[in-house]
């Protein structure tokens, strides 16, 4: 095992850390959750990754981001998560989609060699469709629900879908799911209250609103979803 690994190897030995070698995990989305997921997963011994999101980085970003500097403003966050992850394992396999999935998605991102999915996007349809298709071919698939507006990174939990509480995504993805006969979904979703910005001055005039984040929030959700991969990749 190589040196940069050694530390993860004392703790899941050397046949999880092959395990995590040889997985291939796709992680939707790269944002304030996503970036962190990658992050952990990488510097973990993950050997293979898919990542796939259509956006850019832009200012508004930085504040939460793991790839969002004021020099990468502009720049593709697959490209950017690509090098990155490339800079911590140069050994790793990384295949990038510039592309927003949905259940139309002509690429075949989804297929039954896939170790773990990873769902980090932000609209409920394409977490929908990212998540039936995973139930279709027996994928793994861990999903990160709402984090925007919330300040207190300690009321995280790991539960099934069913079993949440407070999340007005999870409330709103259960009734989803129930009619497609998904009958359980691992997530990450916080117990705590969201803080109503509807009156921030930077919402007053937009039809849709936009939710406020800090960096330490969306990077805890995006950790602890990353360790459960890999646990549950390394059988731990």
């Amino acid at each position: 095992m190589e040196e940069r690994f050694s530390r993860t190897e004392m703790l899941i030995g050397n046949e999880g850390m092959e395990k995590l070698g040889n997985a291939k995990v796709a992680v939707f989305g790269l944002g304030g959750v996503g970036s962190f997921v990658c992050e952990g997963l990488a510097r973990s011994g993950i050997g293979n990754f898919i990542l796939i999101d259509f956006d850019k980085v832009d200012e508004s970003n930085i504040n939460r981001q793991l790839i969002a500097t004021e020099s990468t403003i502009g720049k593709y966050k697959v490209d950017l998560m690509m090098e990155r992850i490339l800079e911590i394992n140069p050994h790793a396999n990384v295949e990038v989609h510039k592309e927003f999935y949905m259940a139309d998605s002509t690429t075949d991102i989804i297929t039954s060699d896939l170790s773990y999915a990873v769902d980090c996007v932000d609209t409920i349809m394409a977490k929908i469709a990212i998540i039936c298709k995973c139930d279709e071919l027996e994928v793994p698939v861990i999903s990160s629900m709402g984090t925007g507006n919330k300040l207190d990174p300690t009321m995280f939990e790991v539960a099934d879908i069913y079993e949440t509480s407070v999340c007005p995504l999870a409330k709103i993805m259960k009734k989803d799911l129930r009619k497609r006969n998904i009958d359980k979904l691992k997530v990450v979703y916080s117990q705590e209250h969201a803080i109503n910005t509807n009156d921030c001055p930077i919402n007053k005039d937009r039809k849709f609103k936009v939710k406020g984040s800090v960096s330490f929030v969306p990077s805890v959700a995006g950790l602890i979803i990353a360790g459960e991969v890999i646990k549950d990749i390394a059988g731990k």
